[in-house]
C-alpha cells in the first residue's frame, strides 16, 4: 500500500510540474495558419506533429531536441501499453469465462497466458492504428473511460455498504473525502468535455451504448 501511495504522489507531481514546464514555455494559443510557423507559433493549440513535449523541449535546445523528446515519449508509451495488453487481455479471458465473449478467449495457454485473448486484442489494435486517426480515437474513449472511473470509484461506497464486514487487505485513503472528491473532479471534467467537445463526445458515447444490446444478448444466450 506504501508503494502505490507514493508511487502515485510522485507520478502526480511529475505530471503537475511537466505541465507547468509546458504553460511557461509554450503561448496556449497559436496561428496555423503563419507560412512556416516555428514551434513557438504554433502553440499548444497546433503542436500536432512534435506534440507538446517535444515542442516544449525544442523551445529550450532547440529543433534537433525533438526527436529526444519523441523517441521519449515512445519508450513511455510502450511502458503504458505493457499495463494495458496486460489488463486488457486478462478482461477478454474474464468476459468469455461469463459467456459474454468468444469461449476460446478464456482458455490459458501451457504459461498460464490467455494467448487468444492477447491475439485477438492485437488484430483490434491493428485496426485502429491503420485507422490512422489517433487523436480521434483518442476524444472518442476519454470520456466514456472517465465514466467508468467513476462507476469505479463509485463501487468503493456501494461495497461498504452492501459488504461492511468483509475484509479488506487495502483501504482506500482517507475515505470516504478523497473517493468522494476524485468523482467530483472527475464528472467536472465529464461536464468540460461534454460542453466543449459534444461531437467526439457523443461519438464515444454511441460506441459505448453499442455495447448494451450486445450485452444483453450475449448474456440470454449464456443463459
Amino acid at each position: 500500500p506504501m508503494g502505490l501511495f507514493l508511487g502515485t504522489i510522485i507520478v502526480t507531481i511529475i505530471y503537475v510540474l511537466a505541465n507547468i514546464a509546458y504553460l511557461c514555455l509554450l503561448p496556449l494559443k497559436g496561428d496555423y495558419r503563419v507560412p512556416d510557423a516555428d514551434t513557438y507559433g504554433l502553440g499548444m493549440q497546433f503542436a500536432v506533429k512534435a506534440r507538446v513535449g517535444a515542442a516544449a523541449i525544442s523551445v529550450v535546445f532547440g529543433k534537433s531536441a525533438e526527436l529526444l523528446m519523441a523517441g521519449l515519449i515512445v519508450v513511455s508509451t510502450f511502458g503504458c501499453n505493457n499495463g494495458l495488453i496486460l489488463a486488457g487481455s486478462r478482461l477478454f479471458q474474464s468476459m468469455a469465462k461469463d459467456g459474454l465473449f468468444f469461449k476460446k478467449a478464456g482458455d490459458l495457454n501451457n504459461k498460464g497466458v490467455p494467448a487468444t485473448s492477447l491475439v485477438i486484442q492485437g488484430i483490434w489494435a491493428a485496426v485502429l492504428c491503420l485507422s490512422g486517426s489517433y487523436n480521434d480515437l483518442l476524444e472518442y474513449s476519454t470520456f466514456a473511460s472517465l465514466l467508468f472511473y467513476i462507476i469505479t470509484i463509485a463501487g468503493i461506497f456501494i461495497l461498504r455498504k452492501k459488504e461492511p464486514n468483509t475484509e479488506r487487505p487495502y483501504k482506500a485513503f482517507a475515505y470516504p473525502v478523497v473517493p468522494a472528491l476524485y468523482i467530483i473532479i472527475t464528472l467536472a471534467i465529464c461536464i468540460d468535455l461534454l460542453y466543449f467537445k459534444p461531437l467526439f463526445t457523443g461519438i464515444g458515447l454511441g460506441i459505448v451504448a453499442l455495447g448494451i444490446p450486445v450485452y444483453y444478448l450475449t448474456k440470454k444466450k449464456a443463459t
